[in-house]
């Protein structure tokens, strides 16, 4: 996988740095895990390239712009032995023309089941 070309901005909301410092407290390194996985796999996903994983576009948002994506394949190295198949999810919100990423939620499937729409709802629609 060659290296994509860096997105512009990406910024971490300061819901995501609540829930990274909750679940930094079971999951030591995860930081750097997240950090890693923007950097190569999802970048190289939203520049439109093939990757193996699952990132899907979350669905019943009622908007179109920004594009919220669950990112469903972060691998973590406190779960050894799974892989990308951490349980892990990230949500972010691609704005494409600004070439800008939020990071907006991350969460553990353990915990809970779903992306927080309220949330995004609260973000996001204007």
């Amino acid at each position: 996988m060659n290296t994509p070309t860096p997105i512009s901005s990406v910024v971490a909301l300061p819901e995501y740095l609540r829930d990274l410092k909750a679940l930094s407290r079971r999951f030591r390194g995860l930081d750097e895990d997240v950090r890693v996985f923007v950097e190569k796999p999802l970048t190289h996903f939203l520049r439109g390239e093939p990757v193996a994983g699952r990132n899907e576009r979350a669905a019943g948002l009622g908007f179109e712009y920004p594009v919220i994506y669950v990112a469903k394949r972060l691998a973590c190295r406190a779960l050894r032995g799974r892989g990308s198949d951490s349980g892990l999810r990230l949500v972010c919100a691609w704005f494409p023309k600004e070439d800008r990423l939020e990071l907006v939620e991350l969460y553990y499937k353990g915990d809970k089941e779903i992306e927080d729409k309220a949330r995004i709802r609260r973000l996001y629609v204007r």
